[in-house]
């Protein structure tokens, strides 16, 4: 079926819409991030570059690592731009833009989040590392699409909802990364991230604006899936699960803990976690197969 020009738009030279890239200007190894800077900063580490693209937020970088390409993409921050990049990342490789129609074969992709995250539990030190098995979506984005939840998604969504009832007043969506995260090194931590809508009011944070639930942050610190507690919040997620889910995708979320809200601390080192987190996962990366 040809899809309407309302639905895939294509720029005049070609490219799709947001992102401004051409079929062929990614690789199938793909290294999401929010901030613009941080995606000049893996950048940086690369062996060669060969194409660095920009519209509004969205940053594209691809070059060579090792002996393999790899792309580099700035988000934003939020899973209405996860929306957006993972939706026309996936037309460059799985649609033929000349004949607006989905290819026969589809493309797998790889995607790698390198984000940030604050802490849930105590005994997750700040500025440590975590790979998140497991992502819940407390702020709606795949309310819209349709899907099969597995067994333990279903658990896992029952048990958060049973909690949140009263706190959350939309669906909420559980998603396994599918990932062989038992290949990574012990540095990491595995855990259940939670992904909101915000910074501030949907992860528990007050300043001026009060929160709907005061008791919402120890809910979501004492929640029990079986022996398992949620580790972590952050702002994408669950999104780029969900979507790899929907699309057929792998991906995985590494995260860098710069805050730990149950000990109330943030990092006096930023910048070196982010930099040490970065330097963890490319060898990683680089050792992949797809």
């Amino acid at each position: 079926m040809k899809l309407l020009e309302s639905e895939l738009i294509i720029n005049p030279e070609g490219s799709i819409y947001h992102l401004d890239l051409l079929p062929g200007e990614m690789s199938r190894k793909i290294i999401t991030v929010g901030d613009p800077d941080r995606a000049l900063l893996i950048a940086d580490r690369l062996d060669a570059i060969h194409l660095r693209k920009q519209k509004r937020e969205f940053l594209t970088i691809t070059g060579r690592l090792g002996s393999q390409d790899i792309s580099i993409i700035s988000t934003g921050i939020g899973t209405d731009n996860i929306d957006i990049c993972f939706n026309e990342i996936d037309s460059l490789f799985n649609i033929d833009y000349d004949s607006r129609s989905i290819n026969e074969n589809i493309e797998r992709l790889a995607f790698y989040r390198i984000g940030t995250s604050g802490a849930l539990q105590p005994e997750l030190e700040v500025d440590s590392f975590l790979a998140s098995e497991y992502a819940i979506g407390l702020e709606g984005l795949m309310s819209f699409y349709q899907y099969s939840p597995s067994e333990k998604q279903e658990e896992l969504n029952q048990a958060v909802e049973e909690i949140l009832q009263a706190s959350i007043p939309f669906p909420i969506h559980a998603f396994a990364c599918d990932y062989p995260i038992d290949s990574l090194p012990a540095q990491f931590h595995r855990g259940i991230t939670l992904t909101a809508t915000g910074f501030y009011g949907p992860q528990g944070r007050k300043l001026r604006g009060q929160p709907q639930d005061p008791g919402y942050l120890d809910k979501l610190k004492n929640l029990k899936w079986g022996s398992r507690s949620i580790t972590n919040f952050e702002m994408e997620t669950a999104g780029i699960y969900g979507l790899c889910h929907v699309l057929g995708h792998q991906c995985i979320s590494f995260n860098a803990l710069l805050a730990n809200r149950a000990t109330r601390t943030f990092s006096n080192q930023p910048q070196k976690t982010i930099d040490r987190l970065i330097d963890a996962v490319l060898p990683i990366i680089e050792s992949d197969e797809i």
